[in-house]
């Protein structure tokens, strides 16, 4: 989700309709000069791996028009090779119907970067689909409706015109997902919102975008298709996991033979595992003491405890005649695992060895790291494969460090197929593993945990360890949560604080965040408040902090340090905040697009063709050839080239959202008054927990970050998730037995109360093409 986002994402668009003001043309007029579409197309970016530079050349070679882009002239221009230049002019007419796109905008004065994902959304006739349907032009995820009325009216329609209805509804949800991280909308919110737009019959309109199969109805609330058949993916893939595994027990001949997608799972099922009752919404893997850091509490009596296999449900360990690689006895291995483990972490161990899908929460210092480490290893003492994952490669590299396993990206474990591809792992080419463990998971959106489930095989067991009280996710959707609201799946949630030696403070200025309180931050210089006058001096203490203050008092080095914010903009910001660090940390004229060999940066969008992910920080430690960087990014140095380093930024100062899933030796968190509304206590709580021994607040407004951590903040995102786990449907006719049942139709009455009330109480209600709508 965005760092902007409002409180409610049904905001009228007039700030964009008075650029549509004016009366309707009587057609589409003339088309408009090649060379000012041309200067247009390659200005917006829309030529793949032309970049800047190359662009403003383009002309010194004689090209200004679409036909004079050919091999020949393309290699005169300076600085192209002739491999770059094949290059070029194989994807100048790859981008043919995204040029076409752009002739049409620049004929009805709107601008060229409009096209950006069209193509992708309207398929490679966009012009003609353009022409069919104005508002289509939505569909690229660029324009704002008074854009696609003003494209209308270029064409000659108004909007009055029955296409425009179904497109404001559909383009409302996808701007309610955008914005705000919505999966779905009540009927109410949506159709009103309409309205406020300027449609006259929100009704008909509903039934039309029903009738296409863009948007899909269950119960009270309506979702565009994707994220619908996401969210049922979820409910789907819970529900099968849980049928269909069985515990893990010690094997007699080492490691288990894994069972594939379809194979068979003998006579009898086991039970589902019942629910604990739910924890409050409180928790996450987080940043949790290796182990070999003592916890100061007195560890549990194992004996007390049991032997680990009893404590993994293994009853039929016997006298131990399994044995797991290397020899050792399984359960000799197994009680070593779970030495010093407390009472509920062990309960922790046993559900993610005898459950299909389990979730482990907790915040900061509770042993989460301590408690997975021990599932992995009563795993491989069962003979069990494990794969281990985690949103961001610092997440994954400290799971891997943490569980001594290989651990990689979730997009990696899923074979992630470059930007948009999909995945390579599915239904039909699952994860090879028996236990798949999934940490961060707070930073799960719908479409990822959907093609998460998707590839774990029946049978498998998955673990889900993240912590609620985080921000959720970038992308729409609040899986973490969900989860823990349907209560379909156990719960073990970790409350005990152990880490008081080593990151006590932190930890337990976290833990009383996530209760709404600030307390002050002690004596000790764990945890510091540096207290500002004004944003300008905010940013100029966080320079102090990060270049002098923190590596002199305390030992941990400037490349330790990481600066996050809430906002982008303004003298804290990351922009203002990343100027300052770069003229302080590695002066240089920025010789390729900005960067230099030592600049610290992070990607702003998923480029997973080239190895690295939206959030991802990493260092330029080499220019390369033709516009491109070489960055080491936690996964190792990858080559960048110039269509990826335009998604790059610079990195000492992020955003709460883009330092989640990573954490660092020390953390300055400044909180500006910029941050207005944003600031709450997820933001804040996130901020604090990304620091591993120390953490600096710098704060301009004390009152005002008191009074966000008291209110529990953050609106709650509406999704279908927990209506689909409690066995409602999203299928496009719902179950068959509803379908045939008429009296299970809403009566006209009012939005929420019609469907409330009507016989379908408890059922699956997905508004079929043939549904009327409830009428207010």
């Amino acid at each position: 989700m965005p760092e902007d986002a409002a409180d409610s994402p049904f905001r009228t668009a007039a700030a964009v309709e008075d650029r549509a003001a004016g009366p309707p043309s009587s057609g589409p007029g003339p088309t408009p000069d090649d060379a000012v579409v041309f200067k247009a197309f390659c200005g917006a970016g829309l030529w793949p791996g032309l970049g800047r530079t190359t662009a403003g050349r383009l002309e010194e070679a004689g090209i200004e028009h679409r036909e004079h882009v050919d091999l020949h002239r393309l290699s005169s221009v300076p600085g192209v090779s002739g491999p770059r230049a094949r290059r070029l002019l194989d994807t100048f007419r790859a981008a043919e119907p995204t040029y076409a796109a752009v002739e049409m905008l620049v004929a009805a004065r709107l601008p060229a970067r409009l096209a950006r994902g069209l193509a992708d959304a309207l398929g490679p006739t966009v012009a003609k689909a353009l022409r069919a349907d104005p508002w289509s032009l939505l569909e690229g995820g660029e324009a704002e409706l008074g854009d696609a009325d003003r494209f209308a009216r270029h064409l000659g329609l108004d909007r009055a015109d029955p296409r425009r209805g179904p497109a404001v509804l559909i383009h409302l949800l996808g701007r309610a997902a955008s914005r705000a991280g919505d999966t779905a909308a009540p009927v109410a919110e949506v159709t009103r919102a309409a309205v406020r737009e300027g449609v006259t019959e929100p009704l008909d309109a509903l039934s039309a975008a029903l009738d296409s199969g863009r948007v899909i109805q269950v119960d009270d609330r309506l979702a565009l298709e994707r994220y619908a058949m996401a969210e049922q993916a979820i409910s789907d893939g819970v529900e099968r996991l849980l049928a269909t595994a069985e515990p893990f027990r010690p094997e007699a001949g080492g490691r288990r033979a894994r069972r594939r997608a379809g194979s068979g799972l003998g006579e009898e099922r086991p039970a589902v595992a019942t629910p604990p009752e739910p924890p409050a919404p409180t928790s996450m893997f987080d940043d949790d003491v290796p182990d070999d850091h003592a916890p100061d509490d007195e560890p549990p009596d194992n004996d007390a405890a049991g032997s680990a296999y009893d404590a993994a449900g293994s009853d039929a360990a016997g006298g131990g005649a399994g044995t797991v690689p290397g020899g050792a006895e399984p359960g000799a291995a197994a009680d070593r695992a779970v030495a010093g483990l407390d009472e509920v972490q062990l309960q922790a161990a046993r559900t993610a060895l005898e459950v299909g899908v389990s979730v482990l929460t907790g915040g900061p210092g509770t042993g989460k790291s301590r408690t997975v480490a021990a599932v992995v290893r009563l795993a491989e003492a069962a003979g069990v494969e494990v794969a281990l994952a985690a949103p961001t490669g610092r997440a994954a590299k400290r799971l891997e460090e943490l569980c001594g396993a290989p651990a990689s990206t979730l997009h990696r474990l899923l074979g992630a197929q470059g930007r948009g591809g999909g995945f390579a792992r599915d239904e039909h080419n699952p994860i090879e593993a028996d236990l798949v463990v999934v940490d961060e998971t707070s930073m799960l959106d719908a479409e990822l945990a959907a093609a998460l489930l998707d590839a774990c095989a029946d049978g498998t067991h998955l673990l889900l360890v993240g912590d609620p009280a985080q921000l959720p996710s970038i992308g729409p959707g609040q899986v973490l949560a969900d989860l823990l609201e349907a209560e379909v799946a156990p719960v073990t949630e970790l409350t005990r604080l152990y880490r008081q030696a080593d990151g006590g403070a932190i930890a337990t200025m976290a833990a009383a965040v996530r209760r709404g309180e600030l307390p002050p931050p002690g004596s000790g210089r764990e945890v510091v408040v540096v207290a500002a006058r004004s944003s300008g001096e905010a940013a100029h203490r966080v320079v102090q902090l990060v270049t002098d203050s923190i590596p002199r008092a305390l030992g941990i080095p400037t490349e330790d340090v990481q600066v996050v914010t809430p906002v982008h903009g303004g003298p804290a910001g990351t922009g203002a905040l990343n100027a300052a660090l770069k003229n302080a940390l590695n002066p240089g004229r920025g010789e390729v697009s900005g960067f230099d060999v030592g600049d610290r940066v992070v990607a702003t969008a998923n480029h997973l063709d080239l190895g690295f992910a939206n959030g991802e920080i990493g260092v330029v430690v080499a220019l390369g050839e033709r516009g491109g960087l070489r960055v080491a990014f936690p996964g190792g140095e990858l080559d960048v080239p110039s269509h990826g380093v335009v998604d790059l930024r610079h990195g000492w100062a992020v955003t709460v959202h883009r330092a989640q899933g990573s954490e660092w030796a020390a953390v300055v968190g400044v909180f500006p008054p910029e941050a207005g509304r944003m600031l709450t206590r997820p933001l804040i709580y996130t901020a604090m927990t990304r620091a591993r021994s120390h953490l600096s607040v710098v704060s301009v407004n004390g009152p005002a970050l008191r009074a966000a951590v008291r209110d529990a903040g953050g609106r709650r995102r509406a999704t279908l998730l927990p209506a689909l786990l409690a066995g409602e449907s999203a299928e496009p006719f719902g179950p068959m037995d509803d379908m045939d049942d008429t009296d299970d139709q809403p009566g006209e009455a009012g939005f929420g109360a019609g469907l409330a009330d009507g016989a379908t109480a408890g059922a699956a209600v997905l508004a079929p093409a043939t549904k009327e709508p409830v009428r207010p």
